[in-house]
């Protein structure tokens, strides 16, 4: 069994919901710091409060990345983590700027960071999943095109809401302003419905596939080994190359055959 060749929408589809987690990640990243200081943070402060970052990211993603590999639900191996993961972000994405007190915003950071690892970190094995060889390129960069245009959208759209639709950038003392509460609420939508556009719109193989186009693969290569090791044999009968060098050469065939 060989995977099959996927068209450039069913590609599109299994990467949509990129576009989601990077919409987030970048409302994220663009407000979080003033929101933390609207609700009194000193500058000193916010770079402990934004430790969140690279600690959830350092201890979710191998975490999610080994759970995923061993998982399989009616919904899918990888599909429930992008599910959950889209499901508390949004929450996240919603609370954040409503956060009362400072210490709030610094554990809704933490939990929507973590919830962003847990939808990011299996859609990068997604592609390896769904695609072979020859298509895995193009699944990456379909990817980094939707990771760019999230990221972009993301960050400008406080901008947007200001002065475009005229709403508020500005806010009293201790409140957050509405074109950042509406930027979050509108990030909130748009992370959970391109994550769920990808859960039902693209499949994944099943464990018994997979394990069958595995084998396929194994075979496939130690033939092409084989054939290596017989050519070798032929070149070094015909003085092309020295003995030495293609029983050398062969040693080294051989372990990555059983490595296989």
């Amino acid at each position: 069994m060989q995977k099959r060749k996927l068209s450039f929408w069913e590609i599109w589809n299994m990467s949509f919901g990129f576009l989601g987690i990077q919409f987030g990640f970048a409302l994220q990243n663009a407000n979080t710091s003033r929101i933390f200081e609207t609700l009194g943070a000193s500058v000193e402060d916010i770079p402990i409060l934004w430790i969140a970052a690279p600690v959830t990211g350092l201890v979710v993603q191998p975490i999610i990345g080994y759970f995923s590999d061993k998982t399989w639900t009616k919904l899918g191996r990888r599909k429930p983590y992008f599910l959950i993961g889209a499901i508390l972000s949004s929450i996240c994405l919603f609370l954040m700027p409503n956060s009362p007190t400072l210490w709030i915003a610094a554990g809704t950071l933490w939990i929507m960071d973590a919830s962003i690892n847990i939808s990011m970190e299996p859609f990068r094995a997604f592609v390896g999943d769904n695609l072979d060889e020859h298509q895995r390129t193009q699944g990456f960069a379909m990817q980094s095109f939707f990771i760019g245009l999230g990221a972009v959208l993301g960050s400008l759209l406080p901008y947007l809401f200001t002065n475009v639709f005229g709403i508020s950038n500005t806010a009293p003392e201790g409140l957050i302003p509405d074109s950042v509460k509406w930027s979050f609420y509108v990030g909130g939508i748009v992370f959970i419905s391109a994550v769920l556009w990808t859960v039902f719109h693209s499949k994944e193989y099943s464990p018994e596939e997979l394990a069958a186009i595995e084998a396929k693969d194994k075979s496939l290569a130690k033939d092409a080994f084989s054939k290596a090791e017989r050519t070798l044999d032929s070149m070094a009968g015909k003085k092309v190359i020295t003995k030495n060098k293609a029983s050398r050469t062969k040693s080294r065939l051989n372990k990555r055959i059983k490595a296989l």
